[in-house]
């Protein structure tokens, strides 16, 4: 029994693996082969986090690598998405609000931990 759980996990980290490791691996190869900046290209694969969500893929590669396609950035476009999608069956304006509501928790997390660290930690120049 405990074999099987622990098999079970492993395969489930080799899945977030692969997937997280393939979508840094997309991303890695257009920086290598174009002269795009890092801003349009996280742009890129939040939308096209969006998209693939509004096309019905990206659900099944979240069922499948869980962390592996939800915390790349594109898995923030998925979110938000998603919560857009949701608040559609509310009703418009529920489709606007839905992915900020969505999203809320994980951006006031961001914040409120980038905040405690600016306390406890000082920023230093680089020196040429």
């Amino acid at each position: 029994m405990l074999g099987s759980e622990i098999l079970s996990i492993l395969l489930m980290y080799i899945k977030a693996f692969t997937v997280g490791g393939a979508i840094c691996v997309i991303a890695q190869i257009i920086i290598n082969l174009t002269s795009l900046t890092s801003g349009k290209i996280l742009v890129f694969f939040m939308l096209a986090g969006v998209v693939l969500t509004a096309l019905g893929l990206y659900q099944p590669l979240v069922d499948f690598a869980g962390a592996g396609a939800t915390v790349p950035i594109s898995g923030f476009g998925y979110l938000l998405a998603n919560g857009a999608i949701k608040g559609a069956e509310k009703g418009l304006f529920y489709a606007v609000t839905g992915s900020l509501s969505a999203a809320s928790a994980g951006v006031t997390a961001a914040v409120v931990f980038s905040f405690i660290m600016s306390l406890l930690f000082h920023s230093k120049t680089k020196r040429s």
